[in-house]
């Protein structure tokens, strides 16, 4: 529990960091549990991770948060991976112990999985073929959360062919690598479309991914939150599709990062999601 007498410190690293809301939301947090605290952007270069992960026991931070494109490095620096984080591959969260120690956790599948609970609650993984495209660190995580919900088939598909074959291997038989040329196909009977990759974001272009094929009770879910509404959901709502906008992976990741650092579990209230929405 965190200590009243304390001021708490806690971070985000990444290179570069000025795109990040993490200061935005825990501040918020720190403000509405009135507690003596903040949480503070840091531009860590991947040559220089390992002295400032070791530098936050003597500056009395509790932890920090890791962002692009620092999570895989982290792995070979701390001294305990936790193994869920192991398993996706990355660092999310950074937990300085009391002996000084550090721990490296990855809460991004909690963020994306309990995203999709808040708007769509009745969400099951195992409704039926689950389509991710990307095989990045964002999906890693993202196929990790569908198979920790139970997903039975998840079809995947990336530009670069060799990278969804190296993350079926990791994962198991329940991933389908789909032939980039092949991936609008991939959309018959899904029950649920996820965009892993940058296409979308704000100075990239649009996910090319035609969504005829894709049925109108399917979910569609972004995992970029900038901008607050990407063309694929834009086209998914066009055409009936529930859409999940991607602010609340960030949002809900949050959450067992507070409680590891300080005792405390906040929530992702409509206060807050608002507070950061108007800065998109």
């Amino acid at each position: 529990m965190a200590s009243p007498d304390r001021f708490l410190l806690a971070a985000v690293m990444g290179w570069p960091i000025f795109q990040s809301r993490s200061p935005m939301l825990h501040n918020f947090w720190f403000a509405q549990h009135k507690l003596a605290g903040s949480y503070v952007p840091l531009a860590i270069p991947p040559e220089r991770l390992a002295a400032a992960l070791r530098a936050l026991p003597a500056l009395n931070f509790s932890g920090c948060n890791l962002t692009i494109p620092l999570k895989r490095d982290a792995l070979r620096i701390v001294d305990e991976v936790d193994i869920t984080a192991r398993k996706i591959g990355a660092i999310s969260c950074v937990v300085v112990r009391k002996d000084g120690s550090l721990a490296g956790f990855n809460n991004d599948w909690y963020g994306f999985t309990h995203n999709i609970l808040e708007f769509a609650p009745d969400w099951r993984a195992d409704a039926g073929p689950a389509v991710v495209i990307g095989a990045g660190g964002g999906a890693r995580a993202v196929l990790y959360g569908l198979l920790e919900r139970g997903a039975r088939e998840i079809r995947l598909s990336n530009r670069t062919p060799a990278r969804a074959k190296a993350l079926a291997r990791d994962f198991g038989a329940t991933i389908h690598v789909v032939p980039w040329q092949q991936r609008h196909d991939a959309l018959e009977d899904a029950a649920m479309l996820v965009n892993a990759t940058s296409q979308g974001m704000v100075g990239q272009p649009p996910l090319d991914l035609a969504l005829d094929r894709l049925p109108k009770r399917a979910l569609v879910n972004d995992i970029i939150y900038i901008p607050r509404e990407t063309p694929l959901l834009a086209a998914a709502r066009a055409r009936g599709n529930r859409i999940v906008t991607g602010l609340g992976m960030l949002l809900h990741q949050g959450i067992p990062a507070w409680k590891a650092w300080f005792g405390i579990e906040p929530k992702v209230t409509a206060e807050l999601r608002a507070k950061i929405e108007a800065t998109l």
